[in-house]
């Protein structure tokens, strides 16, 4: 048995027991503030209140020109919310996961918030409509209903869903807390560093980061059905394996005759082959059953056939005759 660190990394021998978060009454509290957050966030921008009037200064501010040394640096940094490469490596990850401990959990719950996430953050991208910073045509407007898609911002509630599914899928509350965390601080940093490109509305990172955290707050509900799929799924991959395992095959022995590519011989076809050239037609050879005629050897008997003619004739006299030593019978009295 391993001991070392990388045993950690061998694949477990049975799925371990790992507990699904379920809707407990803090997450509940939580889900419910974030949604009411969530409302008052939209309420404000299409009322065009304070929180407009701030999206416009900070916009005006200006803040890659204030510290332009951080401009190249964060942009690299915002590559952590673009849905994409985000989306490839923790997927990567969780697929490890998977083979791992024998389930497909983490994957479907992981494909479960990417299509949640869609539907919800997209569908209020088109319905409202705002144009971002660099498109705004009025001071001091929402910018609403101009045909934009900058709100809520998806990368900020791409980074809170796509790194906040590692503490959810968590094995040990310390995990948890730490995944939590870290994601947090990703999600939190993704959000300003958009507003400092000035390519979103404070009031967009706001409601992106209310996004995220309600599609992670309602995971738990989603759990019967991952389960439903993970088990259907499982069960078509049992029935392609039985089918493979019912299809005949067929062994063939070392030396042992091909079944089905060439015809075979009878039994005593090779014997009579190589039966001797002087044996006789009226009794069986050795190793040959009673019943079976013993094939014509046309060539061997016409050769001993011949042989038995010349063994006839009598001796060559001295004279050289090679006549027969029997005479002719007289023909006079």
């Amino acid at each position: 048995m391993r001991t070392d660190i990388f045993a950690r990394l061998d694949r477990e021998p049975e799925p371990p027991k790992i507990e699904v978060p379920r809707m407990t009454r803090t997450r509940l509290a939580l889900f419910g503030g974030t949604s009411a957050f969530y409302l008052a966030i939209v309420v404000a921008v299409l009322l065009s209140t304070w929180l407009v009037t701030l999206d416009w200064k900070i916009m005006l501010f200006r803040p890659y020109q204030q510290w332009p040394e951080l401009h190249a640096f964060l942009d690299y940094y915002v590559v952590l919310g673009q849905r994409g490469p985000t989306a490839v490596m923790v997927a990567a990850w969780l697929g490890w996961r998977s083979w791992r401990q024998h389930t497909l959990r983490p994957l479907l719950s992981l494909g479960a918030a990417l299509l949640l996430l869609n539907v919800t953050v997209g569908a209020v991208k088109l319905g409202l409509g705002r144009l971002g910073p660099h498109y705004a045509t009025q001071v001091g407007s929402a910018e609403l209903f101009a045909g934009g898609d900058i709100f809520p911002s998806g990368h900020t509630a791409n980074a809170v869903v796509t790194w906040g599914i590692l503490a959810y899928l968590a094995t040990t509350p310390r995990a948890r807390r730490y995944l939590s965390a870290l994601s947090a601080v990703v999600a939190l940093g993704v959000g300003l560093t958009t507003v400092y490109l000035g390519t979103h509305w404070l009031s967009d990172v706001l409601l992106g980061w209310a996004a995220g955290l309600v599609i992670l707050l309602a995971l738990p509900w989603c759990e019967p059905v991952i389960a439903v799929v993970e088990a259907w799924i499982l069960g078509l991959r049992e029935q392609l394996r039985s089918r493979r395992r019912l299809v005949p095959s067929l062994p063939v022995a070392t030396g042992g005759p091909l079944p089905g590519l060439f015809p075979q011989r009878p039994a005593g076809a090779e014997e009579a082959v190589r039966e001797p050239v002087g044996a006789g037609s009226g009794r069986s050879p050795a190793g040959r059953g009673p019943g079976l005629p013993t094939p014509p050897l046309a060539a061997p008997r016409a050769h001993a056939d011949r042989h038995a003619v010349r063994s006839e004739r009598g001796p060559v006299g001295p004279a050289g005759s090679r006549r027969p030593p029997h005479s002719r019978p007289a023909t006079g009295g």
